[in-house]
């Protein structure tokens, strides 16, 4: 009897190994474990963000610096704003303009092991800290998961807007984001006829959506979702890759908040769970 069900286990677990599903979603999880520990690319390494005012912000550890840095020299330079182009001058004099990540190609300044860049956001210009050593990174356990279930993996019908929608994203900061909505989606869920409303970034669907797990289970403001452009009018859409915002890692993102068209009236028991702690 115990060499049966000793047998039964472990053919279970080969056919639980040989899922392609299981396997394509542990290794989405994986890299983006991996992407969000990245040193200076990951969202664990922003330690800092300064909306800039206009004139000369100054930067460096002393007090009375507006951009204030967690290590190095008292005063490292001034960044320069004049309300449309970020500039920084060295303690030499030297004034290097910074193009900011809206340009596609920002610029990088690097001081003691610490990387800056130049963001704007609907008109607001800030200056955003990298930090390999931010004790938000340091201190990084891994990611909390929900199982895995095929039954979070939909198909949805893409039903195209008559033209491209602009739609208003409130952020965690206040302000609003604006982003371009190609249509709606629908799909049954949970005994549910479903609609979110995504927009497209990175050559993809993004979803900023909320369900009734929102501070039960998971981050209380919502959740983010990528999926890949509608195919003959469908497109999947895979819960089990939702994921946390970067807000919940950091406190100096700028995440959008779920319009009110994009929260679920269920519980969608998949994808990344709030930290251990929160």
């Amino acid at each position: 009897m115990v060499t049966r069900i000793v047998g039964l286990i472990a053919c279970q677990l080969l056919v639980l190994a040989a899922d392609p599903h299981t396997q394509s979603v542990e290794e989405w999880r994986k890299k983006y474990e991996e992407g969000l520990q990245a040193p200076y690319t990951g969202w664990l390494s922003v330690a800092g963000l300064y909306w800039l005012k206009p004139g000369e912000n100054a930067a460096g550890t002393a007090e009375g610096n507006y951009v204030v840095l967690p290590r190095g020299a008292g005063r490292v330079g001034t960044f320069l704003f004049d309300g449309k182009t970020v500039r920084f001058r060295n303690l030499a004099g030297a004034v290097t303009q910074l193009r900011t990540d809206t340009s596609g190609t920002p610029d990088t300044l690097e001081i003691d092991g610490m990387r800056l860049v130049a963001i704007e956001r609907n008109g607001k210009f800030g200056i955003r800290l990298r930090d390999a050593q931010s004790s938000m990174r340091l201190a990084y356990k891994g990611s909390s998961w929900y199982p895995i279930n095929a039954k979070y993996k939909v198909k949805a019908k893409f039903i195209p807007h008559p033209y491209k929608r602009t739609i208003n994203f409130t952020d965690m900061t206040g302000n609003t984001q604006k982003m371009v909505s190609p249509g709606l989606v629908t799909f049954s869920l949970n005994g549910q006829t479903l609609r979110l409303e995504p927009v497209e970034d990175e050559g993809q669907l993004f979803f900023v959506f909320k369900d009734r797990t929102a501070n039960k289970g998971t981050y209380a403001a919502g959740r983010m979702l990528y999926a890949p452009l509608p195919k003959n009018g469908v497109v999947e859409i895979d819960f089990n890759v939702a994921k946390n915002p970067p807000c919940v890692f950091t406190p100096y993102a700028t995440c959008p908040l779920p319009p009110k068209q994009n929260i679920l009236p269920i519980a969608v028991e998949a994808g990344e769970k709030m930290p251990a702690g929160h």
